[in-house]
């Protein structure tokens, strides 16, 4: 059984922020959301997801509502503002550089010499 990774400090808001700009969805189906793209490996917790959301809402990068769930329950419903999906593209950005690097660095061979 492998090991789930550990996220890095920074990579649940824009774990939160992709999962939103999917399209319509209440916090419990970010979870889920999170956990299908990523194929499993991540597996986010409650605990740390609902301040996510809140954080992100108080920055002005998500907005919700409340509406009924495909189980008729109510259930807030997060969406994406225009300053989310301006920093979610920088970020994404931010991280394919990183990653990249990242990649570089851990590749390099020792030289001769």
């Amino acid at each position: 059984m492998s090991e789930t990774p550990d996220l890095l400090p920074g990579t649940l808001s824009l774990l939160v922020l992709k999962a939103v700009s999917l399209g319509r969805v209440h916090g419990y189906g970010v979870l889920l959301r999170i956990g299908e793209i990523s194929g499993g490996d991540f597996d986010i917790q409650q605990g740390a997801l609902y301040p996510a959301l809140h954080r992100l809402e108080h920055r002005g990068l998500i907005f919700s509502e409340w509406g009924t769930s495909h189980n008729n329950r109510r259930a807030k419903y997060y969406y994406l503002t225009d300053e989310g999906r301006k920093r979610l593209g920088q970020d994404v950005l931010n991280w394919e550089r990183l990653t990249r690097t990242m990649s570089r660095v851990l590749s390099a061979e020792p030289q001769e010499g």
